[in-house]
């Protein structure tokens, strides 16, 4: 016989579900046994400091039951976005309730035992955290950095047609910034293609200490608020559960209708004919710590702030008021709910949604629901002829177009570019021969590649939206990249700190599988600003990211067009891992061959012999560059030092993979103290011409054997100045390096020449403030072919 799913029978079932998941939840904050209360509750019984969040977790349970009453009813593949911080019992209760906590983790049995272990390792050494973490069955998304929830949701759901992302939002985590620019996310969902994302605003009223501002508006102005941004809002409010099941079952019976209705109307058509359509939201209002205790020492509790974590003060070493805490657990009446050897009842089992139905299971959130590897172009037919070292000048993001271009065309439902609203500005221009950026807001003439179905997401001048899109689409088995400025990459380096910890954690649990890359493009660099100057100067996210564990880690510095593809051709193949890739969108001499790029991306760094005078024997001095710029004014500074003194043996060295510099102890890819000194020897002066911060250079050689360095980086000062002047004021220009290195190896002897550079300097300092733009000894430069001495060694 079919099911009713609408009839009182099943909501009954439904509440049994929501208590049971509440009564684990509150267990878990305060029992490490005794976890059914079948004996008197004594102090042995609970942990010594509880530790927990409360306030949310009745309601996200609420909403948890009744979503998998409408998995059953409409056959939904649907899995759960926990907003909220740290809500960790919520997706935990509910897939022990489901079965799935205890096929992933077998220890974990169904019966008091096994929940005596789950009540006892919540929040407690050793044990699981307070918040949905990697560890969660069916999360996606980790709740304790707020303001990521839709983000997350958007990047799962595209080219997911048939997913919907239920995405509860909390009210206090709706006040942050990247939250209140994710309700952009519609603008950028495609009904024909994409999937939906079903926002569930959770309006419980109180943060840790404060009200929440979205609670305390109106429904007729949260109505105006939600409709001007393009979403139809549902409210659901009450604190009577026997009166709120109806009308929830009620109100997501409707919105699931709608949204079906929706995709089916539009997919009668073609993607790039669709329209915005008004997707659901839906407001749901119930006390913060709902079914909770009601007040504590003369104060209000449920609705208030004080429900946030834990809300009464029992535990080990203060059983006083332990009564209160048997009265909370046993109103969820659990001897309905468990057999007699504490299992969950065969009735409410039966309810739950089968196999991957579950939300805890749901492939999507371990790698995807069919997750594919990228197939890549052969960036070589793109390759720069660079017989000639510097003679072909070329702009690298222009010429990495093709290859990115090529990468859509090859992989049209599983790669996505995602940005700021600087596609255009980091010259990735190509990419639009094949797609344009996909946009569901109205189009006018003035636009510019702007359709409802692309690949290209920039249309959001927001770094966290679209930091969030690209992670949430790897953490769900697909492949892109984020290109940005690189000094607003700090926008959003928390979020990578939180991406990299989701990487690691999930790493040591075997039953994950393996994402696909994170790949950050940083582009309008600190020492080529244009215009912009000291303001959009911050290499910073290369030290931030190099101080994560190694793993994890690859920060790219491609000196040209050539190196940059065959880093991609890399990065975008790579799994568990962020690639940072930093890169030049300007004119620049050319000067690596396709076959040079490849040896240095396969080996980190390539002693350079062209623009070496060692003839392969020991050197006199080392110059080593990483970065765009660097490499300019290093290969510059050797032409310069070549002339001046033409006995001097230098060997140059351009570095790609930065981090395969640390030594094996601290990162098991890098060079031995063997390799290390074969290519920067033991001690002879090394002049290391560096694009970040130079910290991060001295970190490096500490555990080496040569410290005879001398690092030229950037120095946090900047101006509106011209590009080269911008290297200047880091002391990483030619003259200041030539100089720095000529001092080094000559000592006092290298007076007159050391005169000679800052008397450029001097030149050049007066010239720019005169006519504006670069002295000729630079703007005029070219690599010519070095003077070398026939070296005798016995």
């Amino acid at each position: 016989m079919a099911t009713n799913f609408d009839s009182k029978e099943y909501l009954g079932k439904v509440d049994a579900w929501w208590r049971a998941a509440n009564y684990i939840s509150v267990a878990q904050m305060y029992l490490k046994d005794n976890p059914l209360l079948r004996k008197p509750l004594e102090k042995e019984d609970v942990k010594t400091h509880p530790i927990g969040h409360w306030g949310t977790i009745a309601g996200q349970n609420f909403l948890y039951a009744h979503l998998n009453r409408a998995i059953n009813k409409y056959d939904l593949n649907m899995f759960y976005i926990e907003g909220p911080g740290h809500g960790g019992q919520v997706m935990v209760s509910n897939s022990y309730i489901d079965g799935s906590y205890t096929e992933i983790y077998p220890e974990i049995t169904e019966d008091e035992a096994g929940l005596k272990k789950l009540c006892k390792m919540f929040s407690f050494p050793g044990g699981i955290a307070s918040h949905a973490a990697p560890e969660t069955p069916g999360s996606i998304h980790e709740g304790g950095e707020l303001g990521y929830a839709l983000s997350h949701a958007t990047g799962a759901i595209l080219d997911n047609p048939d997913v919907i992302a239920a995405t509860v939002v909390g009210d206090g985590e709706a006040e942050t910034g990247p939250l209140a620019g994710g309700w952009f996310s519609n603008v950028f969902i495609n009904p024909v293609n994409d999937g939906a994302v079903l926002p569930i605003v959770y309006l419980n009223g109180g943060k840790i200490s404060n009200p929440t501002i979205l609670s305390r508006k109106s429904d007729e102005d949260l109505k105006k608020y939600f409709e001007g941004l393009g979403w139809k809002p549902y409210f659901v409010e009450g604190t009577d559960p026997e009166k709120v099941h109806p009308i929830m079952a009620e109100t997501l019976d409707n919105v699931i209708t709608e949204i079906k209705t929706i995709q089916a109307e539009a997919r009668k058509g073609k993607a790039e004919d669709a329209a915005m359509p008004n997707w659901p939201v839906i407001l749901f209002r119930t006390p913060k710590g709902w079914t909770g205790p009601q007040t504590w020492d003369g104060e209000q509790l449920e609705g208030t702030f004080r429900a946030h974590q834990v809300p009464i003060p029992v535990g080990s070493e203060d059983m006083e008021h332990a009564d209160k805490l048997v009265d909370w657990l046993k109103s969820y009446r659990p001897e309905e709910l468990f057999d007699e050897n504490g299992k969950i009842i065969d009735e409410l089992k039966e309810i739950s949604p089968k196999g991957d139905r579950r939300m805890s299971t749901n492939p999507i959130t371990n790698g995807g629901i069919d997750p594919k590897p990228m197939k890549m172009p052969n960036w070589k037919q793109y390759a720069i002829d660079t017989t000639t070292p510097g003679a072909v000048m070329a702009q690298d993001m222009i010429v990495f177009g093709q290859q990115a271009r090529d990468m859509i065309t090859e992989n049209p439902t599983n790669f996505r570019i995602f940005g700021p609203d600087e596609t255009k500005s980091n010259r990735l221009n190509k990419v639009f021969d094949v797609t344009d950026r996909q946009w569901m807001e109205p189009k006018n003439s003035t636009d510019e590649w702007q359709s409802s179905a692309g690949r290209v997401i920039d249309g959001q001048l927001s770094e966290h939206q679209a930091e969030g899109f690209l992670e949430g689409y790897v953490l769900t088995g697909r492949h892109g990249f984020f290109a940005s400025y690189e000094s607003f990459l700090r926008v959003v380096d928390s979020m990578l700190t939180q991406h990299f910890k989701w990487m690691r954690k999930a790493s040591a649990h075997a039953w994950h599988k393996e994402y696909p890359a994170l790949n950050l493009i940083a582009t309008s660099t600190v020492f080529q600003q244009d215009h912009n100057g000291y303001t959009h100067q911050d290499p910073g996210v290369l030290t931030h990211l190099a101080e994560k564990k190694p793993e994890f880690i690859r920060e790219y510095l491609p000196a040209d067009a050539n190196s940059l593809m065959a880093v991609m051709d890399k990065a975008m193949q790579d799994k568990q891992v962020i690639n940072l890739i930093v890169s030049s969108k300007h004119s620049r001499p050319q000067f690596y061959s396709a076959d040079e790029a490849e040896e240095l991306v396969e080996k980190g760094l390539k002693v350079i012999d062209w623009a070496s005078t060692d003839e392969g024997q020991e050197p006199d001095l080392v110059i080593a560059a990483a970065g765009t710029e660097p490499n300019l004014e290093a290969l510059a500074a050797v032409s310069i030092l070549n002339k001046q003194f033409p006995d001097l043996k230098i060997r140059f060295v351009n570095v790609v993979d930065i981090l395969k510099l640390r030594h094996p102890d601290i990162d098991p890819r890098g060079l031995t103290d063997e390799e290390f000194d074969a290519i920067f020897t033991a001690d002879k002066p090394i002049v290391f011409a560096f694009h970040g911060y130079e910290g991060m250079i001295r970190d490096i050689f500490f555990d080496r054997h040569n410290h005879n360095l001398r690092i030229h980086g950037y120095r946090e000062n900047g101006d509106i100045t011209t590009p080269f002047d911008m290297r200047v004021f880091s002391e990483l220009d030619r003259f200041h390096l030539a100089q720095d290195a000529a001092n080094a190896v000559y000592g006092e002897e290298a007076q007159a020449f050391s005169n000679e550079m800052d008397e450029t300097l001097t030149k050049h300092h007066d010239f720019i403030r005169t006519e504006g733009r670069d002295i000729p000894e630079v703007e005029d430069w070219k690599w010519e072919a070095l003077k070398r001495k026939e070296y005798h060694f016995s």
